[in-house]
């Protein structure tokens, strides 16, 4: 069994929490954010320093990720054990308000990544923070693993026009950085005058995919149910621009997707077999409890990963998504507006990052061809990021 890693969570048990006495606390946290014993963060505090959390925020899906599906809003309500609010920053607001930081002097942030730059929490966090600049309030991030990993990154760095959301900052897709790493970053880059501490992990290193940490997964969303749902994700939650399912609706997401008009066996014949790298691609059928063709039996395929150190999320959905849209041109459609809140741009769009996937989708360029159009920007990113890293 491998060594189990320390959390922020946990160094903050160690002795973080003592410099925290008499500090009126706010904590972002939903259900994921645990301690060893699987203990939600906000008794861990709560027993640490009796009556300091005044106020607990959540993310996306809710503190208990009970909204299954993008764009479902989650409701402000009350915590009945603590006697405190629960703002949710997934409602009217996506930002902490004035009134709601004037009841804590500090701001905790647990919540547990997945490495990819299209999950919204990097965005909540910046949100966080840039609130806080302007109320004067410090943030806390109590830093976790990037399930992925720190050294691989993948994918074009986004384009500032399509900054959203699903995209605050010229990240690549896989970005390759804790969320403690991307608050440091953020801070730089966005010149935020709040003041920032990072309790690091103990233990972690950049080489670990999850499976390395030893640390129990709690899904941090409900379509996030494994570690190899994260694996994927860089790259399957393209379908989210498409027609085509990501297999929300079925028990494994993101490791299934397909529509009613896919043939497994022609797709196939489109893929180059010196791209399959790291997975398998068995044909499969599946119906949708929910979300895209509810009901309807679909043809796909599941991915099963062999060796996620070598797969490639982004450039395999890539190389699938070229062959789908080559082969059912008329069938195959793209999503239109609105996506997490944007109502003026495609879809496709804010979760690629840029506007080269029509033209490169009528080309003749492969899937490493493409590629090497972005290289030099992910050069860029790789450098900028170095002074960033922690471990």
């Amino acid at each position: 069994m491998p060594k189990v890693i320390m959390t922020g969570l946990e160094h903050l048990k160690e002795k973080y929490w003592k410099g925290l006495r008499g500090r009126r606390l706010g904590l972002l946290s939903n259900q994921a954010s645990v301690d060893l014993h699987l203990r939600p963060a906000k008794e861990v505090i709560s027993a640490l320093l009796p009556g300091h959390l005044k106020a607990l925020f959540t993310p996306q899906h809710g503190y208990g990720a009970e909204e299954q599906d993008n764009m479902n809003e989650t409701d402000h309500a009350h915590d009945k054990e603590l006697n405190v609010p629960i703002f949710s920053l997934y409602s009217d607001t996506r930002d902490p308000s004035p009134q709601m930081l004037e009841l804590v002097d500090v701001l905790l942030i647990d919540l547990q990544d997945v490495g990819c730059r299209v999950y919204t929490f990097a965005s909540t966090m910046l949100n966080c923070m840039k609130a806080a600049s302007r109320s004067h309030k410090k943030v806390i991030v109590l830093d976790r693993p990037n399930p992925l990993g720190g050294i691989e990154v993948e994918g074009n760095p986004l384009k500032p026009p399509l900054f959203s959301f699903v995209g605050p900052y010229r990240l690549p897709m896989r970005h390759g950085l804790t969320m403690g790493e991307m608050a440091v970053m953020f801070k730089d880059v966005f010149q935020l005058d709040c003041e920032l501490q990072v309790i690091p992990m103990r233990g972690w290193t950049r080489e670990m995919l999850w499976e390395d940490t030893g640390l129990t997964w709690v899904m941090p969303s409900p379509n996030m149910p494994l570690p190899q749902t994260a694996y994927v994700y860089p790259g399957q939650v393209i379908w989210e621009g498409t027609n085509i399912s990501e297999g929300r609706g079925t028990c494994r997401p993101f490791e299934i997707f397909g529509a009613p008009f896919l043939n497994p066996d022609e797709i196939r014949q489109d893929l180059s077999e010196e791209n399959l790298e790291g997975f398998v691609l068995q044909s499969f059928r599946f119906k949708p409890m929910f979300n895209k063709w509810q009901g309807k039996l679909c043809h796909g395929f599941f991915i099963h990963l062999l060796n996620p150190r070598t797969y490639r999320p982004y450039r395999t959905t890539l190389m699938l998504l070229k062959a789908i849209a080559s082969r059912y041109g008329e069938e195959f459609q793209w999503a239109s507006p609105p996506y997490e809140y944007v109502t003026d741009q495609r879809p496709i769009d804010l979760i690629i990052g840029d506007y080269w996937i029509d033209k490169w989708l009528q080309s003749n360029l492969d899937i490493t061809a493409i590629e090497m159009t972005w290289q030099d920007e992910l050069n860029s990113f790789q450098e900028l990021r170095l002074k960033y890293l922690l471990y």
